[in-house]
Protein backbone atom coordinates (compact mmCIF):
# COMPACT_ATOMS: atom_id res chain seq x y z
CA UNK A 1 0.00 0.00 0.00
CA UNK A 2 1.65 3.44 -1.05
CA UNK A 3 2.40 6.17 2.10
CA UNK A 4 0.13 8.75 1.24
CA UNK A 5 1.15 12.47 1.56
CA UNK A 6 -1.60 14.38 0.94
CA UNK A 7 -5.11 13.39 1.44
CA UNK A 8 -8.36 15.41 0.24
CA UNK A 9 -11.52 14.65 2.05
CA UNK A 10 -13.87 16.10 -0.30
CA UNK A 11 -17.55 16.77 1.47
CA UNK A 12 -20.81 17.42 1.47
CA UNK A 13 -21.18 19.12 4.62
CA UNK A 14 -24.47 16.71 5.59
CA UNK A 15 -24.05 14.31 8.92
CA UNK A 16 -23.10 11.65 5.90
CA UNK A 17 -19.70 13.34 6.16
CA UNK A 18 -18.94 12.52 9.14
CA UNK A 19 -17.76 8.97 8.20
CA UNK A 20 -16.27 10.54 5.05
CA UNK A 21 -13.90 13.01 7.67
CA UNK A 22 -13.69 9.96 10.15
CA UNK A 23 -12.22 7.54 7.94
CA UNK A 24 -10.04 10.34 6.22
CA UNK A 25 -8.82 11.45 9.61
CA UNK A 26 -7.46 7.71 9.97
CA UNK A 27 -5.85 7.71 6.66
CA UNK A 28 -4.21 10.71 7.49
CA UNK A 29 -3.08 9.62 11.15
CA UNK A 30 -1.85 6.20 9.67
CA UNK A 31 -0.13 7.41 6.90
CA UNK A 32 1.26 10.78 8.68
CA UNK A 33 -0.18 12.44 5.67
CA UNK A 34 -1.48 16.54 4.93
CA UNK A 35 -5.08 16.56 5.08
CA UNK A 36 -7.30 19.13 3.18
CA UNK A 37 -11.32 19.28 3.44
CA UNK A 38 -12.94 20.10 0.10
CA UNK A 39 -16.21 21.63 -0.03
CA UNK A 40 -18.04 22.75 -3.93
CA UNK A 41 -20.66 25.19 -3.69
CA UNK A 42 -22.44 24.78 -7.46
CA UNK A 43 -22.97 28.23 -8.49
CA UNK A 44 -27.25 28.80 -8.84
CA UNK A 45 -26.76 30.06 -12.11
CA UNK A 46 -25.41 25.84 -13.06
CA UNK A 47 -28.47 24.89 -11.20
CA UNK A 48 -31.21 26.25 -13.30
CA UNK A 49 -29.45 26.35 -16.18
CA UNK A 50 -29.45 30.71 -16.60
CA UNK A 51 -32.89 30.65 -17.93
CA UNK A 52 -34.68 32.62 -15.01
CA UNK A 53 -34.64 35.46 -15.16
CA UNK A 54 -33.61 36.39 -11.67
CA UNK A 55 -30.67 37.46 -9.76
CA UNK A 56 -29.07 34.79 -7.31
CA UNK A 57 -26.12 36.77 -6.04
CA UNK A 58 -27.22 37.10 -2.22
CA UNK A 59 -28.70 33.60 -2.28
CA UNK A 60 -25.49 32.27 -3.85
CA UNK A 61 -23.35 34.57 -1.02
CA UNK A 62 -25.89 32.50 1.76
CA UNK A 63 -24.74 29.50 0.80
CA UNK A 64 -20.87 30.51 0.67
CA UNK A 65 -21.23 31.60 4.00
CA UNK A 66 -23.05 28.33 5.08
CA UNK A 67 -20.21 26.89 3.73
CA UNK A 68 -17.56 28.27 5.07
CA UNK A 69 -19.36 27.60 8.62
CA UNK A 70 -20.22 24.05 8.35
CA UNK A 71 -16.09 23.63 7.27
CA UNK A 72 -15.18 25.77 10.04
CA UNK A 73 -17.52 23.46 12.33
CA UNK A 74 -16.13 19.98 10.43
CA UNK A 75 -12.25 21.56 10.54
CA UNK A 76 -12.57 22.21 14.06
CA UNK A 77 -13.74 18.68 14.99
CA UNK A 78 -11.22 16.94 13.25
CA UNK A 79 -8.28 19.04 13.83
CA UNK A 80 -8.08 20.68 9.78
CA UNK A 81 -5.97 23.99 10.38
CA UNK A 82 -8.39 27.05 8.39
CA UNK A 83 -5.23 26.41 5.37
CA UNK A 84 -6.42 23.09 4.60
CA UNK A 85 -9.94 23.40 4.34
CA UNK A 86 -11.29 24.81 1.12
CA UNK A 87 -14.71 25.92 0.01
CA UNK A 88 -14.99 25.98 -3.93
CA UNK A 89 -17.07 27.43 -6.36
CA UNK A 90 -17.93 25.51 -9.53
CA UNK A 91 -19.31 21.69 -10.69
CA UNK A 92 -17.98 19.44 -7.72
CA UNK A 93 -16.01 16.43 -9.88
CA UNK A 94 -14.17 19.55 -11.59
CA UNK A 95 -13.38 21.55 -8.84
CA UNK A 96 -12.04 18.54 -6.87
CA UNK A 97 -9.48 17.62 -9.73
CA UNK A 98 -8.16 20.72 -9.91
CA UNK A 99 -7.70 21.17 -6.32
CA UNK A 100 -6.23 17.54 -6.10
CA UNK A 101 -3.45 18.72 -9.07
CA UNK A 102 -3.08 22.12 -7.44
CA UNK A 103 -1.72 20.19 -4.27
CA UNK A 104 -0.24 17.12 -5.34
CA UNK A 105 -2.91 15.17 -3.61
CA UNK A 106 -2.18 11.10 -4.08
CA UNK A 107 -5.74 10.32 -2.12
CA UNK A 108 -9.28 11.98 -2.82
CA UNK A 109 -11.60 10.41 -0.08
CA UNK A 110 -15.64 10.35 -1.17
CA UNK A 111 -18.98 9.54 0.26
CA UNK A 112 -20.98 7.17 -2.25
CA UNK A 113 -24.49 6.16 -1.29
CA UNK A 114 -23.90 2.89 -4.02
CA UNK A 115 -26.46 4.04 -6.28
CA UNK A 116 -27.62 1.00 -8.81
CA UNK A 117 -29.23 1.36 -12.11
CA UNK A 118 -31.17 4.59 -13.62
CA UNK A 119 -29.55 7.08 -10.44
CA UNK A 120 -26.14 5.67 -11.01
CA UNK A 121 -26.94 6.21 -14.88
CA UNK A 122 -27.78 10.15 -13.80
CA UNK A 123 -24.28 9.80 -12.11
CA UNK A 124 -23.23 11.40 -8.81
CA UNK A 125 -20.35 13.26 -7.57
CA UNK A 126 -18.38 10.44 -6.24
CA UNK A 127 -18.36 8.78 -9.69
CA UNK A 128 -17.49 12.13 -11.57
CA UNK A 129 -14.64 12.56 -9.20
CA UNK A 130 -13.42 8.94 -9.86
CA UNK A 131 -13.77 8.58 -13.37
CA UNK A 132 -11.55 11.91 -13.98
CA UNK A 133 -9.33 12.03 -10.84
CA UNK A 134 -5.05 11.43 -11.60
CA UNK A 135 -4.52 9.83 -7.80
CA UNK A 136 -6.01 7.25 -5.77
CA UNK A 137 -9.89 7.24 -4.84
CA UNK A 138 -11.64 5.93 -2.11
CA UNK A 139 -15.27 5.80 -1.59
CA UNK A 140 -16.97 5.46 1.49
CA UNK A 141 -20.27 4.00 2.28
CA UNK A 142 -22.70 6.40 3.34
CA UNK A 143 -26.37 6.53 4.02
CA UNK A 144 -29.19 3.55 3.66
CA UNK A 145 -27.79 1.14 1.25
CA UNK A 146 -30.26 0.48 -1.98
CA UNK A 147 -30.95 -2.64 -3.73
Amino acid sequence: MPNYQKIIAAIDLSEEAKPVLERAAGMAKHHTAELHLAHVVEPLSMAYGGDIPMDFASIQEQLQEQAEAGMKSFGEHFQVSAERRHVLVGQPDQQIHQLSQELGADLIIVGSHGRKGLALLLGSTANGVLHGATCDVLAVRVGKKTD
